[in-house]
C-alpha cells in the first residue's frame, strides 16, 4: 500500500531548516509591518500638524494614539525619535520672526517671535490631546519616553515639550481634591495600595488601619480628563502631639483617639500615581488645601507637620566619606538594636544629618535631599530630626533610621517659600541647627 504524504518522515535537519526559513519570513514580515506603521505615524503626525478640520483632526489623533499604543517598544522608540528629529522648531520661521522683531519691536512682533520659537512637536501633542482619552494616552507615551531617555538623551527636547504642556494642562485650577476613606470604590483603594511609595501597605487590613479610624484621613487630587485615576494622595494622622517615629502611627491594634481632641495633623505619606507627570509638582497645593480642609473641620488643630523619610542620606554619606568606620558600623545587621553602639553613633550621625539637611546642595544650589527640596520649596521649615524614627529595612538602608518633622506654619508658608526660592533660605529650628556640633572637624 503506498504511503501517504503524512507517513513520510521528514529528516530532523530538514524540519529545522523549514522552521528557520519560516521564522525568517515571519520576522521580515513583522519588520516590514512595523516599518510601514512607523512611516504612517510620521506622515499622520505631519498631516495632523497641518490645518485639518476639527472633526477630521480628532479622528486622526485617535488613530495615531491607538496605533502607537499597539507598537512594540522599539517601534515606539522610533516614533519618539521621529518627533525629536522632524518636529523641532522651524528655524526659517524663527529667523524671520527675529528679523521682524529687530526691525519693528512691539507686542505683535513679540507674539510672532514667541510662536515661532515653539517646536512643531508642541502643536502635534496639543492636537493629539483632542482625541478621546488623549490626555491619558499622552501620559503613557511620556512614561515610555522616560524609560528610553537614559539611553537616548536626544529625546530630552521631546520630554521638555511634554513637561511644558503638562504643567499647563494640570494647572491647579483644573484639579479636584476628594477625601478617600474605607468606603471609597475598591478600584481607587487598590490604586492607593499599589502606589504607596513611602510606607508599603501590606494588604487590605493594613489599608483599613490607615483609612477607617476617625483619627486617620486621606485626600487625593483628580483631573477631570482622567476619570477616576488618582494623581497624588496624602495620608494624614490626627494626633495629640508631634510624633517622632512612624511605627506607632501604623501599628496594628493601636487605640484611635477622638479627632476632636487632636492638636496636630501629621502628613506621613505623600505618593504620586502618574509617572508621566514627573516634574509637574502639585503636592504643595495638596498639602495646603488639606491643611485648610482639616482646619475647617477640626478648628482646634494647632500644628501641621510631616513625618518624613530621608531617602538620600545613606547614599550621600557614602559619597562624602571619609567615614569608613561609621559606614562599617552602619553595615552591621541590626546595629540600631545594640544600645551601646547606637549611643556611640548618635552624635556623629546627628551631626552628619544636620549637615546633609542644612548644607548639602545639588548642582543648582538646592538641597540634595528630594524630600527636603519638596517641603522647603512649599514653605515648610525643618522642625525636628528624629533619631531612629524609622527602623524598617527601607528606613535603615536609605536614611540610617532617621525621620524629619517639617513644620507647616500656615501664617508663614508663603514668606518661607519666597525666601527659599529667591535666596535659598532654609528655615530650621534652633534644635536642628544645634545638631551640627562637629562642624569644625570636617
Amino acid at each position: 500500500m503506498p504511503r501517504s504524504r503524512t507517513d513520510v518522515a521528514t529528516p530532523p535537519e530538514t524540519g529545522g531548516l523549514f522552521a528557520r526559513l519560516w521564522h525568517g519570513i515571519a520576522e521580515r514580515g513583522r519588520t516590514l509591518r512595523e516599518r510601514r506603521q512607523q512611516q504612517w505615524l510620521a506622515q499622520a503626525a505631519e498631516t495632523l500638524y497641518s490645518e485639518l478640520g476639527e472633526a477630521s483632526g480628532v479622528a486622526l489623533a485617535r488613530r495615531i494614539l491607538e496605533r502607537y499604543a499597539a507598537l512594540p517598544p522599539q517601534a515606539k522608540l522610533d516614533f519618539l525619535l521621529t518627533l525629536a528629529a522632524r518636529f523641532s522648531t522651524d528655524t526659517a520661521r524663527l529667523d524671520a520672526a527675529i528679523r521682524e522683531y529687530t526691525a519693528h519691536p512691539g507686542p505683535a512682533a513679540a507674539q510672532l517671535l514667541h510662536n515661532a520659537a515653539e517646536s512643531r512637536r508642541q502643536e502635534v501633542l496639543r492636537r493629539l490631546n483632542f482625541a478621546p482619552s488623549g490626555t491619558a494616552a499622552l501620559l503613557h507615551m511620556r512614561e515610555d519616553l522616560l524609560d528610553f531617555l537614559p539611553q537616548h538623551p536626544e529625546l530630552g527636547e521631546v520630554d521638555a515639550d511634554f513637561e511644558h504642556l503638562f504643567r499647563s494642562w494640570f494647572n491647579r485650577g483644573f484639579l479636584q481634591m476628594r477625601p478617600i476613606d474605607w468606603h471609597t470604590p475598591a478600584v481607587l483603594l487598590e490604586t492607593i495600595i499599589r502606589y504607596e511609595a513611602v510606607h508599603e501597605i501590606s494588604g487590605w487590613s493594613d489599608l483599613r488601619r490607615r483609612l477607617d479610624p476617625p483619627d486617620r484621613k486621606c485626600f487625593a487630587f483628580f483631573h477631570p480628563t482622567l476619570a477616576d485615576d488618582l494623581l497624588i494622595f496624602v495620608e494624614v494622622a490626627l494626633t495629640e502631639d508631634v510624633p517622632g517615629a512612624i511605627a506607632p502611627l501604623l501599628a496594628d491594634g493601636r487605640t484611635p483617639i477622638d479627632p476632636r481632641t487632636a492638636r496636630t495633623a501629621v502628613f506621613y505619606s505623600i505618593s504620586n500615581c502618574q509617572k508621566g507627570l514627573k516634574g509637574v509638582s502639585f503636592g504643595n497645593f495638596l498639602i495646603k488645601q488639606v491643611a485648610a480642609e482639616l482646619n475647617r473641620d477640626f478648628p482646634q488643630l494647632r500644628t501641621f507637620v510631616t513625618l518624613s523619610p530621608v531617602p538620600g542620606f545613606m547614599a550621600w554619606l557614602r559619597r562624602t566619606g571619609p567615614d569608613m568606620p561609621l559606614l562599617q558600623d552602619l553595615a552591621r545587621p541590626h546595629w540600631h538594636a545594640d544600645p551601646a553602639l547606637a549611643e556611640q553613633l548618635r552624635p556623629v550621625l546627628n551631626d552628619r544629618m544636620a549637615e546633609y539637611l542644612l548644607e548639602a546642595k545639588n548642582g543648582d544650589g538646592r538641597p540634595v535631599d528630594p524630600v527636603a527640596r519638596f517641603h522647603l520649596g512649599n514653605g515648610a521649615g525643618i522642625e525636628e530630626v528624629r533619631w531612629l524614627g524609622d527602623t524598617s529595612e527601607k528606613g535603615l538602608s536609605n536614611g540610617a533610621g532617621f525621620m524629619v518633622n517639617y513644620l507647616y506654619d500656615l501664617d508663614n508658608v508663603i514668606t518661607n517659600h519666597e525666601a527659599f526660592v529667591k535666596h535659598g533660605t532654609i528655615f530650621a529650628s534652633p534644635q536642628v541647627r544645634a545638631l551640627r556640633v562637629l562642624k569644625s572637624r570636617h
